[in-house]
């Protein structure tokens, strides 16, 4: 741990089957009559948002919907729902849908108190501004923007993402665990978005920067994600599973933007952009090589989540618990069904002189727990091929 830390969360978590009934009321304690309705739009139509959308109506609330988002969500997307808020007056915005639809709303907020552009605030603390307030619903247990300090917008004329950040001020005012939002969630959704949940977890767990505090948030967050995510991906209906990635996705989420990711994040951030694949798999394809790279650099903790994934340690050296732990990761990955081999999705060695050179520029060392060269990024490529 580094001499000074801190972990901070501000937003209030609702959970369980069917709390989203409780909007309208949660509406009315921010005295919002207008609202801009931030929906993926894979659930725009569904059962629960069709309702929600005639409790608000029923309260006298003023609702303008808006749903034209795409993955990875760009500068676009967030002007013209900024367009729509603005036109309406939006005194709140209700968010629906996973993490992309969470940051286009986390965006529009901002910009709408602060003024200016999105592109105005990348970095960390560069609005001083309350947004305007958040309510949001994952409908995927995976990057738990809902509770986080960050979202993460693409500056299209750049060709970059662009990451907002803010511990007090980006994370929801309330956030809603509902299990039946997920429950029509493909499977493939499903597992990419709970092996992303996993890695922040465990990142944030081993990072640098952890502390007492995100330590046992994360540790449980793995606890509870490990043990329901192929429940969860063989499933989505299981209404258990679901609350429990949920919950896990959203302690994950309040600690890693307060304690930083490693090198998975640091590789699939590129593999994902030249690659064209989910940030969820991206992840998952580059976990069990640097889960085995960054073991040496602190076995306890690695013995910690061997223990919390459900590994039998007792008669095992520290050594070999880490061991474990490694075993662990690398088999939950195979059994969801994640390639074994980059090359799956397209990697060729070709690429990899770049693609390490790009990992090493972002700086990702004053986190990831093992002090990594350009040479090493380049052996971890090559184990990942």
């Amino acid at each position: 741990m580094l001499s000074t830390s801190s972990y901070f969360c501000p937003t209030k978590v609702i959970l369980g089957n069917g709390c989203y009934r409780q909007i309208p009321d949660l509406l009315a304690e921010f005295s919002a009559k207008k609202v801009l309705l931030v929906v993926d739009p894979a659930v725009a139509q569904a059962g629960y948002v069709m309702e929600i959308r005639e409790m608000l109506s029923g309260k006298g609330i003023e609702c303008e919907n808006f749903s034209a988002i795409e993955p990875d969500p760009g500068d676009q997307s967030v002007a013209d729902a900024l367009a729509l808020s603005t036109a309406l007056g939006a005194e709140l915005i209700l968010a629906i849908g996973g993490g992309s639809t969470i940051d286009v709303a986390k965006a529009v907020a901002i910009v709408s108190t602060n003024g200016g552009r999105i592109h105005d605030y990348e970095g960390i603390e560069k609005f001083s501004t309350d947004p305007l307030p958040l309510v949001a619903m994952p409908t995927t247990a995976g990057t738990g923007s809902e509770v986080s300090g960050s979202c993460v917008i693409t500056d299209t004329a750049r060709g970059v993402k662009m990451s907002i950040r803010h511990a007090r001020l980006n994370p929801a005012r309330v956030a809603l665990l509902d299990p039946q939002a997920l429950q029509s969630l493909p499977p493939h959704v499903a597992c990419h978005s709970g092996l992303d949940a996993f890695v922040h977890a465990f990142e944030s767990y081993i990072s640098r920067n952890t502390n007492p505090f995100s330590s046992a948030v994360t540790l449980h967050a793995i606890r509870l994600i490990s043990g329901n995510i192929r429940q969860h991906v063989a499933n989505p209906a299981n209404a258990d599973a679901a609350l429990q990635m949920l919950c896990g996705s959203a302690l994950a989420g309040m600690a890693f933007g307060q304690t930083g990711l490693g090198n998975v994040h640091c590789m699939a951030r590129f593999i994902g952009a030249r690659y064209h694949i989910s940030h969820g798999l991206s992840n998952a394809l580059c976990l069990p090589v640097v889960a085995r790279f960054n073991m040496i650099s602190n076995p306890e903790l690695y013995r910690d989540v061997a223990q919390a994934m459900g590994c039998n340690i007792e008669k095992l050296s520290l050594m070999e618990s880490a061991e474990a732990a490694v075993t662990a990761i690398t088999d939950l990955c195979s059994d969801l069904g994640i390639p074994n081999h980059l090359s799956e999705i397209g990697l060729k060695e070709d690429d990899i002189p770049e693609l390490a050179k790009l990992c090493i520029g972002a700086g990702y060392n004053k986190w990831n727990p093992r002090l990594t060269s350009e040479r090493d990024f380049v052996a971890l490529f090559k184990a990942a091929l």
